[in-house]
């Protein structure tokens, strides 16, 4: 079934969820121009097709054909997901096949911006200021992350969970971007 009109309501929720937290980081630019590549003909049809509301399309693409061609498109154009960050190491940085690379801070912040406003529209009336630490926990073992990017996120999750967003927004401008 697709669901086009549905699809776009949670897309521009998302977007403006991100905008507004972005802009609490001082990230104006990072906040108007989040996931443009949404509208792109590839992710958003996709995204109509495999909409469910209560999960990213892409997780039902994948299960449908097995691999979402959609996320692909997506994680190669937006700076502030991980998996854009993921490449070869050079030689002085080991053997391994693919390593995370360190992300600029201000891809980190806008990072941790989305997990926020992802989790709010996928939990719904059930998120709390714990959802996005707990979601990422569940995780965390398969992300390829450069252990500074790591650290980052890590602390402002916790922040979030035990402190709640202003702290979360705080530590950002302040410690994160360094602004005041």
């Amino acid at each position: 079934m697709w669901h086009p009109i549905k699809h776009l309501r949670t897309i521009t929720r998302h977007h403006n969820l991100v905008m507004v937290h972005c802009f609490q980081c001082g990230l104006y630019w990072q906040g108007l121009t989040h996931d443009l590549s949404k509208l792109s003909p590839v992710e958003f049809w996709a995204g109509a097709k495999y909409w469910q509301g209560t999960r990213s399309p892409n997780n039902a693409q994948r299960e449908d054909v097995g691999y979402s061609a959609a996320w692909l498109h997506h994680k190669g154009r937006n700076k502030h997901h991980l998996e854009y960050w993921i490449d070869y190491p050079t030689a002085a940085e080991g053997k391994d096949p693919m390593v995370g690379m360190r992300m600029p801070e201000k891809y980190v912040a806008e990072m941790i911006c989305d997990r926020m406003a992802a989790s709010k529209v996928y939990a719904g009336k059930n998120y709390d200021q714990a959802y996005p630490w707990n979601y990422y926990i569940k995780g965390k073992d398969h992300y390829l992350l450069h252990p500074e990017t790591r650290a980052q996120m890590e602390k402002c999750l916790w922040i979030l969970h035990e402190e709640g967003e202003q702290a979360t927004f705080r530590y950002i401008r302040q410690v994160l971007l360094k602004k005041k």
